[in-house]
């Protein structure tokens, strides 16, 4: 039976509107007419619904050439009817033109609503703007748990107690605390800066995702490392590995897989250019930049620069528990012990942390005084023994 159209419905704006928005915003055509027909039911259910009439089941289909809307209910074909918004006699259906039905048979009947065209506007309306909304948020999640561990560049849109806020492109991100660099009077988040983030992941907030950024992870020195140096980027130099302690110190070690490369030199630059230029996007963070070296006590000494050492004794247990320990004693002239330790333990805590040691460092005449010790133990004992015997 050939369905009941209404009438008066905007037909060329509904599906101009849907074709123009798909084109303008890559949004499936097939998604926005499929979230509006589910709109005019949702609408139509708001209006007509509840006590008034409790169908069962609505259903809205759109033309995809015309706009035209057939907005109708199921109605299941019975002897005598009982529920009225969900059943339909025989001779009912007989006179809608269903002449081949029996009892139990589902059909269609079309629903005359007088203000459907209000309904429709206002359903679309809703719905495309709901797709928009969902649409945009699908690609944000999906463009950024895709960049996760990635560098972004953005503008500071605003800062308020906590976090500061970001226009990414797409979307707006957010630094929250523990991403700001807080304890370097040379980071500011002002209105319309631009300035670089590490992308941290993708969180749910306020029904829509927001990219969560960082200032303060360690990874983002090295993404900054590989865009400033070709070397870097191309392979041949890798960063083993990074020490942070975001807006004061970074240590930095990295091995050239090409002798040929000075793997150091090259993440310097030429007079320190390229070096500096990160220092500049961290807020003059100073950046120490180590080789690595296989050998875990050459790898310690090389950590500990600026400072000279003069002797480092290793020592790599298993514990109780199959965990891992390593230990370093590190003996350093008594004039170079302060920067060895660097200010409030920083030098010797990001060292450790830049080779995975335990680092504990002695000044030369302490080691001498104990070693001294030691040997007067050692002799005490065996003369000892001696007298014993």
């Amino acid at each position: 039976m050939p369905r009941k159209k209404n009438e008066e419905e905007p037909k060329d704006t509904i599906v101009g509107l849907v074709k123009l928005l798909a084109e303008e915003r890559d949004i499936d055509e097939e998604e926005v007419f499929q979230a509006i027909e589910s709109g005019l039911v949702a609408a139509y259910r708001r209006e007509f619904g509840g006590n008034k009439q409790d169908i069962k089941s609505v259903n809205a289909e759109i033309d995809r050439e015309t706009g035209e809307i057939y907005v109708y209910k199921l109605a299941e074909v019975v002897d005598d009817v009982v529920d009225e918004a969900n059943e339909i006699s025989i001779e009912a259906a007989n006179e809608l033109g269903y002449e081949d039905v029996e009892v139990g048979d589902e059909i269609e009947i079309g629903i005359d609503v007088e203000d459907l065209g209000r309904l429709a506007a206002s359903a679309a309306k809703n719905a495309i703007n709901q797709k928009l909304r969902d649409a945009e948020s699908y690609k944000i999640e999906k463009e950024f748990s895709g960049k996760i561990g990635e560098i972004t560049s953005g503008t500071i849109v605003r800062k308020d107690a906590r976090n500061v806020y970001v226009n990414i492109g797409r979307a707006e991100a957010i630094v929250k605390h523990d991403g700001q660099i807080r304890n370097n009077r040379n980071e500011h988040y002002d209105q319309d800066r631009i300035m670089k983030f590490l992308v941290m992941g993708v969180e749910e907030a306020n029904g829509r995702p927001s990219v969560v950024l960082s200032r303060t992870d360690a990874r983002l020195v090295t993404k900054l490392f590989e865009l400033e140096v070709p070397e870097i980027k191309a392979g041949d130099v890798i960063i083993r590995s990074v020490a942070r302690e975001a807006g004061s110190r970074t240590k930095v070690a990295v091995y050239s897989k090409d002798p040929d490369i000075d793997a150091k030199g090259s993440c310097v630059g030429q007079r320190g250019q390229r070096v500096q230029q990160i220092m500049n996007e961290l807020a003059e963070e100073k950046i120490d930049i180590v080789d690595w070296k296989e050998d875990p006590a050459l790898f310690i000494s090389e950590a500990l620069q600026p400072a000279k050492v003069s002797r480092v004794d290793t020592e790599i247990t298993t514990n109780e528990n199959g965990e891992v320990e390593r230990y370093a004693k590190v003996i350093v002239p008594d004039q170079q012990f302060s920067l060895a330790i660097g200010k409030s333990g920083q030098n010797v805590r990001l060292a450790a942390r830049l080779t995975g040691f335990k680092i504990d460092i002695k000044k030369e005449s302490d080691e001498s005084v104990e070693a001294s010790k030691a040997l007067i133990d050692d002799f005490t004992v065996v003369d000892d023994e001696n007298k014993e015997n």
